[in-house]
Formats: C-alpha cells, structure tokens, sequence
C-alpha cells in the first residue's frame, strides 16, 4: 500500500496522497484515511496530490466517499494526466480541483512593471510573468484573466495569460510579449519617441474610456474612492472631510470602462502593436478616478522624493511631470492652461487622499520621511478642497449612434464646450447651423440603409482661440470638400434641390479638412473664436 499522510494545520486536515491508488490497494487507502482522520472528519479537507501519479476509477470511488461524507473538500496539486481523469469524470464540478503548477524562478530577470497587486518580470525575449504579492493568488488570478478577456472582447488590445505558474511563496500569471517594449522603456532609452509616446498612451486611454462595459461585469471604481475617503475622518479637519465625502458622492455612475492603473509601465509595444497589460485594476466610472491614478503615477507618489519615479518607471521626474502635462492636455483636447491646471488639481485631490492612506496602512506616521511626506499630502489636498466646487470636467468626445434623434444630444455638447470658453451667441449660432449639416449628413447617409456610430471630439486652441470639432464615422466614404458649390445665384425655379448645408459650412467656418483613415471618414471644422 502507498503511504497516505496527514497533518492538522488552521483548522483543516491535508489528506498526502503518493505514487498509485487502484483496484489493488483503493480499500487499503481509504481505510488508512479514516484512521487517521478519525474524529476530524467534519473539518475543511485538502487531499494534496502533488506526489500522485495514477488513479483509477477505484480511486475516484475513494475520493467519492470522502466528498459524501464531508462538502468541503478539494484537491490540490493535480498532475496534467490525474487532473485529466478528474475533468472527463465530473470531478471538477463536483469540487475544487487544483492544477499542479510548474515552478519558475525570476531571479536575475528584468523588471518591467509594478502594481498595487504584482510585479511583472520578462523571463525570456518572448514572456513575461506577473507575480502577485497575495501568496494566496489564485483568485486573483482567475479574476485578472476574465477581466482581460472581457477588455479584449470589447475591443481593448490586451495580453491574455496562458499558463499560471509557482513563482517562490507566491503564484505567478505567464503571458507571451514577443521581443515588446514597455513605454517606460522606450521613453528611458530613445528620448526622441516623446511625441510618438504621448498620442499612443493618450489615444489607448481614450479607447478605454469610450468603452461602455455590461453592468455588473466590473466594479465601480467610485464604491474604492469612497472608502478612501472615509478612512481620511482622523486625519483631515472636518470641514474638509465633510467637503471632501460630499465631491466624491457628487461623482455619478460612468458605465464606461477604466484601467486604474494606468501608467506608461503597463503599456506594451509589440511588432508595431500597443498593447495594455496588467489588468486586474480593471473596473468602470468616471475618467477623474483615472486621472487620479495617473498624476500619482507620474508626479505624486515622487514629489517629496524625486528619486522614487527613477526607480519605478526608469525615467526622471522632469521626464514624469512632462509627460502628465502633455497627455492630460491632448486628452482633454486644449492646450488652455487654467483648464489643464482646473482638471489637474480633480485629479490631485483623488490623488493625495488615496497616497495619504496608503502612506498609513505602510506605517508612515511612524517615521519622519514618512510623516513629512503625509503632511505635504494632506496641507495640499486641504488647499485644493477650499477652492474646488466639484470633480467633474467637460470630456472632448463624445460617441453616439448616427441618428438624427441624437442630434440635440450633439449640439449639447458641443455647446458646453463653447460656454466654457465664453464663445458670442452669434458663433454659437454658426457652429451649430454647420454641427447639424454635418451631423444629419452622417445620420442619413453614412451607413444607410443601417444604423452605425459617430463620435464627435471637440479640440480647443489658444493664441488664437480656436475651436476645432471633428467628426468620425464608419460609413461610406464620402469626401464634402470635392463637392461643387451650388449657384446661389440662379433663381428658385432652376435652383437644384440639396447642397445648401456643406457650403453654408464652408462660408461659415474657417476651415474645412476631410480624410479617410483607417476605414473612417475624419471630417474637421475650425472656427475662430
């Protein structure tokens, strides 16, 4: 008979199982186990078939007993042959069936991320793996990879894992990043590729933040924030805890899609293609949550110690606080700087009460970098609540069915952008005429006889003020510069019917660019203002 082991450890027995249990020796087995359990048969049981190399269907009676006589069963450990027999038999539907997992070492390998939850680390030219710092990961995990799925699923470009390793104490997600490069890297070693960096990170957020997930498939990012909020009652005075709970309330459900954290670590680029990683911060809400994240990233985990983002993202905190700068103001579509400034200090508000109760649940206070550190934080964010009304911020896009019904939803957003700039009543009024000649063009023609989606984005410049709104779409491709200008000088009865609506835009606008991209019609107006 093979030898069968037990220990009695946290109020669960773990039932050793080695070599082979067959016909020959399963009643032997079993009674071993009984024996040994004997007056612990109703505790949590584990049976560790990490040293089992065969099973027959005498053995998988054996198992079938236990489980009868005790619900609370798993076993651990199970090599790809046993785990096979226990899949086709109904086993793994039955119970808890844990895979036996290959062992991998990442000493000495280069580390090219770090998150809240894990470290990622390149153990080959072609893979990386993602070791969690929870010992217990394997509900992370599962978690991360079906979050990944469904990201990819809605059209986000994501590695998904495909093996799940033992890293040391810990457990350990593989994924294929065939010779890729992380932005962090890209902008450390070739400095020229800025610009190039900052419209592919921009334009990845941007296709996260438009994504619109199934309710219930993530969580709202805002139920976090609230908890961070409320842990700040002892620290904060209470006029400004109360200010501070009442802008994050305030704060509505966004369905759309969110990283969290979203950092130039976390984007990949392979054979041309941008990948995003690291996806177990997954969840929805609104993009200051987002931003939050980003400016702690760049700027507010190192402002006390610039040496921090060296050693995070391997570039310099000039290069960190450059970067925020100009992606927060391609992303917002101005290069206004009270506006970039207005949404920026949203973000550090978010920002600084997340720092200050990491910086206390690691023991901060208890040293005096530490509380030097939580000071700048909280004298900061206590300025910023004084003077701050609300987190909300005006989007520059904005997506939506091309159908002519969703045409007051259009002119509504593009007017609040033209408020926000204090734009006359009489630009207003031309933008608008020039917005709906576009927008129903779209809705009656581009996809007709079907039903597709435009997005409008609204860009502002200043030194001269100018507003600038592109509409794109997916339709036939169709180009309203070529488009001869009717003879407004004939009269009625030889007029043709049509063509008024693009040449009152191009009288009325100071610019009027088209091009087919990628499969869309990009169509831009700009005005002065």
């Amino acid at each position: 008979m093979n030898e069968v082991n037990v220990t009695f450890e946290d109020n669960e027995v773990k039932v050793i199982l080695s070599g082979r249990i067959d016909s020959n020796n399963a009643h032997e087995v079993e009674s071993e186990i009984l024996r040994l359990i004997e007056g612990k048969e109703n505790l949590p049981m584990v049976l560790d078939a990490s040293n089992l190399e065969y099973i027959s269907s005498a053995g998988l009676r054996v198992i079938l007993r236990l489980r009868k006589s005790n619900a609370d069963i798993r076993i651990t450990g199970v090599n790809s042959e046993v785990y096979e027999i226990l899949d086709m038999t109904g086993f793994t539907e039955m119970m808890t069936v844990e895979k036996a997992y290959r062992i991998v070492s990442v000493e000495g390998c280069e580390e090219i991320g770090r998150g809240a939850n894990g470290t990622i680390y390149r153990i080959d030219k072609d893979n990386v793996v993602k070791v969690y710092n929870n010992a217990d990961a394997l509900a992370d995990i599962q978690h991360e990879r079906e979050v990944a799925k469904l990201a990819l699923i809605l059209g986000i470009p994501t590695a998904i894992s495909y093996d799940v390793v033992r890293v040391g104490e810990s457990y350990g997600s593989v994924f294929e990043l065939l010779n890729a490069s992380s932005f962090s890297k890209i902008l450390s070693t070739e400095p020229e590729k800025f610009d190039w960096c900052v419209k592919e990170y921009v334009e990845m957020l941007k296709k996260i933040h438009s994504t619109v997930v199934p309710e219930g498939k993530l969580p709202d990012i805002k139920e976090t924030v609230i908890s961070w909020g409320e842990f700040m009652k002892d620290y904060l005075p209470k006029e400004s805890f109360e200010k501070l709970m009442k802008l994050i309330n305030e704060v509505p459900h966004d369905d759309h899609m969110i990283h969290g954290d979203y950092h130039t670590k976390n984007l990949e680029l392979q054979n041309d293609e941008v990948l995003l990683i690291d996806m177990d911060t997954l969840a929805v809400g609104h993009p200051i949550f987002e931003l939050a994240s980003m400016f702690n990233s760049f700027i507010g985990y190192s402002e006390a110690d610039h040496e921090i983002i060296k050693r995070f993202q391997g570039f310099d905190f000039e290069t960190g606080t450059k970067f925020w700068k100009e992606s927060l103001a391609l992303y917002l579509g101005t290069n206004n700087e009270n506006k970039i400034r207005e949404v920026e200090d949203k973000a550090r508000i978010i920002g600084y009460t997340r720092m200050i109760r990491r910086s206390i649940r690691r023991k901060g206070l208890e040293t005096e970098a530490g509380r030097a550190e939580i000071e700048l934080w909280k004298s900061e964010l206590i300025e910023l609540l004084e003077r701050t009304d609300t987190l909300l911020f005006l989007k520059n896009e904005f997506e939506t069915e091309a159908v002519n019904e969703k045409l007051p939803e259009v002119l509504s957003f593009i007017e609040q952008h033209l408020d926000n700039i204090g734009c006359s009543e009489k630009i207003k009024m031309q933008i608008s005429v020039a917005v709906e000649e576009i927008f129903v063009n779209i809705a009656n023609y581009a996809y007709a006889p079907e039903i597709g989606k435009a997005s409008v984005r609204v860009e502002v410049s200043e030194e001269p003020l100018i507003v600038t709104i592109t509409f794109i779409d997916g339709g036939k491709p169709f180009d309203p510069t070529k488009k001869a200008d009717p003879n407004v000088s004939l009269p009625a009865s030889e007029r043709d019917i049509g063509g008024l609506g693009i040449f009152m835009t191009k009288k009325m606008m100071d610019d009027l660019s088209y091009e087919y991209r990628d499969g869309k019609n990009i169509l831009s107006i700009k005005k002065c203002i």
